[in-house]
């Protein structure tokens, strides 16, 4: 539940003042609901109380799982089975193999084995979309979606595959996976197919943090339809000289961090190997000559979507200083609007799922770095103009809240605190004042490099001639920017991507092979070429 208009950004003053309704667990949404409709979907990939891993055509029983729980309530939950350095190597063999033979399987039937499976993954939607609750704490509508987008975005390019494999060709292996926990299906599952679709054999490796059994539920329907997936999980640092450095694999695709993005950049420099390498970045939306206030408020409010734990999140706001009353007007409404809690909790057995804004971040760990570091910020200095409570949100009664972290807003942080430079990944926003035109600059390219960015500007003019001088690949006027769909292309500058672009048609680009000299579009050690 909300705060009222009335309440301050104080987490006392703003505990409920009414009682709230008991809250239960809506019928048939159980953990135990989901794996079990999960075994009965594919018996094949999982056995009593654990997932397999899928290699060479087959699940195995190798690996030892890895305890895990749900961010969700802390509910014990189906974990990794860690696999080790040997028998990831002999999954890449395999992979291999795999991959001479579909490169050979004529594009016809490659479609039709994809098509095949979008419908085995429309037809498991809501499981799918469940599991992802469970896994990685997603809101109902937002799991949904992500489940909807790797569909329809397969589609698409089922249906414009043939123009773009034009006088091109697969890899000479396969491609190799390695994805953060945040969109296993619109990124990880669309991505693995747009790869098969194009020529290739591919594999994944199962996030640590979650999704296993939700991509072991969409590799199984993918398997079953003939499309050659590898899906293994293991610690980075064991699975890495297999999945990264093995001479088989045709291209590595990796999105994360920068700190493991960056040793994964310095292994296929040094391989000379094809790469996609979305790292992070500090998005950051710029506020310079406003004034249509009214209209910025909901656009705020919708940054908050999955505790911005996206790629695409916007954590900096950079502020002109004399407009900062007029902003505090229309983003404090926004931030204190927010609806956060159990996405699974309803009032009434027949009432709906809640509309969530957000559920819990993805574990209690980083809940806690969250606050630590938020706490460290203020005590050096950051002004603290919004700190929600966890009495805001809509839980069961009991329940185990350790992985949800309120919304929070800190105005300017101390350069020494990492909230200054370095992504949050979580709901906390920071606000920086500036007072010129290069001040506003040098602050939206405080991290060398970012996906997304925006700015807010009343003349058109203003924003034609800035916009040009902030390193990030998309900058929105006015508007957030995303990864987009279909045909729109995705990239990143600086420090903040490696590696060819993808999106449209230059994802199928960035998987096959087309002339000899061919120069991708990307951000690469010795070049740097825009689409």
């Amino acid at each position: 539940m909300a705060p009222t208009p009335e309440s301050t950004s104080n987490p006392q003053r703003n505990a409920r003042t009414t009682p709230a309704p008991t809250l239960t667990l809506k019928p048939g949404t159980s953990w135990q609901d989901a794996w079990q409709r999960s075994l009965a979907a594919a018996p094949e990939a999982f056995r009593d109380d654990r997932a397999l891993n899928l290699w060479a055509g087959a699940w195995h029983p190798d690996g030892a799982p890895m305890p895990a729980t749900s961010p969700v309530d802390g509910t014990p939950i189906a974990g990794p089975p860690r696999l080790e350095a040997d028998a990831a190597l002999h999954a890449v063999r395999a992979s291999l193999d795999q991959h001479r033979a579909w490169c050979q399987v004529p594009l016809t039937e490659r479609k039709a084995r994809i098509s095949a499976t979008l419908d085995a993954l429309t037809e498991h939607r809501e499981l799918l979309a469940l599991l992802l609750v469970w896994e990685i704490g997603k809101p109902w509508k937002l799991a949904q979606a992500d489940v909807d987008r790797a569909i329809d975005g397969v589609r698409w390019y089922v249906s414009e595959i043939e123009r773009m494999l034009t006088d091109r060709a697969p890899l000479p292996g396969p491609v190799s996976n390695i994805a953060s926990w945040n969109y296993p299906m619109s990124v990880l599952i669309h991505a693995m197919l747009v790869q098969a679709l194009a020529g290739n054999a591919v594999m994944a490796k199962t996030p640590t943090d979650g999704g296993l059994v939700t991509l072991t539920l969409a590799c199984a329907l993918a398997a079953r339809e003939g499309v050659p997936a590898t899906l293994v999980s293991g610690s980075g640092k064991e699975l890495s000289p297999a999945l990264v450095r093995s001479p088989e694999i045709g291209c590595v695709s990796f999105v994360g961090g920068r700190d493991t993005g960056g040793r994964v950049a310095t292994a296929v420099a040094d391989l000379g190997k094809r790469h996609i390498l979305e790292q992070e970045g500090l998005n950051t939306w710029g506020i310079w000559n406003f004034s249509d206030w009214p209209a910025l408020t909901p656009l705020l409010r919708k940054t908050f979507d999955y505790a911005k734990q996206r790629c695409t999140a916007y954590p900096r706001f950079v502020v002109q200083r004399e407009a900062f009353a007029d902003f505090l007007t229309a983003y404090l409404p926004a931030v204190r609007s927010v609806r956060f809690g159990h996405p699974l909790a309803v009032a009434r057995p027949a009432d709906p799922l809640p509309e969530l804004d957000f559920g819990p971040l993805i574990n209690a760990g980083k809940a806690k770095e969250l606050a630590d570091l938020t706490s460290e910020a203020i005590t050096r200095g950051a002004v603290p103009l919004h700190r929600g409570s966890l009495a805001d949100g809509r839980f069961l009664s009991s329940q185990d809240t350790s992985a949800y972290f309120p919304p929070t807003t800190l105005l300017a942080p101390p350069s020494s605190s990492p909230l200054h430079h370095a992504e949050p990944f979580g709901p906390v926003d920071t606000i920086v004042l500036v007072d010129t035109e290069a001040e506003l600059l040098a602050a939206m390219n405080a991290s060398n490099g970012a996906l997304v960015a925006s700015l807010s500007c009343d003349d058109k003019d203003t924003y034609d001639r800035l916009a040009p001088q902030i390193r990030a690949f998309k900058v929105g006027h006015g508007k957030p920017r995303s990864r987009g769909d279909r045909d729109e292309l995705f990239g990143g500058f600086g420090n903040s991507w490696s590696g060819a672009f993808v999106g449209g048609e230059l994802l199928v680009r960035a998987v096959t092979e087309g002339p000899a000299a061919e120069r991708l579009p990307g951000n690469f050690p010795d070049y740097h070429l825009m689409p």
